[in-house]
């Protein structure tokens, strides 16, 4: 298990394949997955090939990351960059178990996540996907001093697209 960032109350590593439990528990939701295009998986099985077969950390060099509870050592969702190599841009997302939202740990580790895209792999640009209809993202994703850019379809839905340039970013 490899650590790569830490907070005051998180713990963001790399996932691996004992995570396809609660990756996969995390997509059984509809709540939680209702604004990100993306199905639950059929199984834990699935999802541990999901995982197995995740290369962002050795083609980009990071990805997303479990976002883990210090004191607990719960997982409690996960958060991270994504490169996209067909549109040179990395993006930033995060999804967490219901039960842990409006608590703060979106923007918390979302932030650890902007510092260390911008501070040690020196990106020039980050940008937020969303659907219009997912308040509490763009609340984040304000907060985090990203700005609305445009719009796009995102799976048949109106999409938004925010972004913050590295010259922008202060902690």
């Amino acid at each position: 298990m490899k650590k790569i960032l830490e907070t005051d109350r998180l713990l963001l590593r790399e996932l691996t394949v004992e995570d396809a439990i609660n990756f996969c528990k995390l997509n059984e939701n509809p709540n939680v997955i209702r604004y990100t295009g993306d199905s639950s998986f059929k199984n834990i099985e699935d999802a541990y090939t999901f995982l197995k077969n995740y290369k962002d950390y050795k083609v980009n060099g990071y990805g997303r990351w479990a976002v883990i509870d210090q004191l607990s050592h719960e997982f409690l969702g996960w958060c991270g960059l994504k490169y996209d190599r067909s549109k040179n841009e990395t993006d930033i997302g995060f999804r967490f178990f219901e039960e842990h939202w409006n608590k703060g740990l979106a923007t918390e580790s979302a932030t650890a996540c902007l510092k260390y895209g911008f501070e040690q792999l020196r990106l020039e640009k980050v940008i937020g996907r969303v659907m219009s209809e997912n308040i509490a993202s763009i609340m984040v994703l304000q907060k985090l001093g990203l700005t609305f850019n445009k719009e796009f379809d995102f799976d048949g839905h109106k999409g938004l697209i925010y972004a913050i340039q590295q010259a922008d970013w202060q902690v």
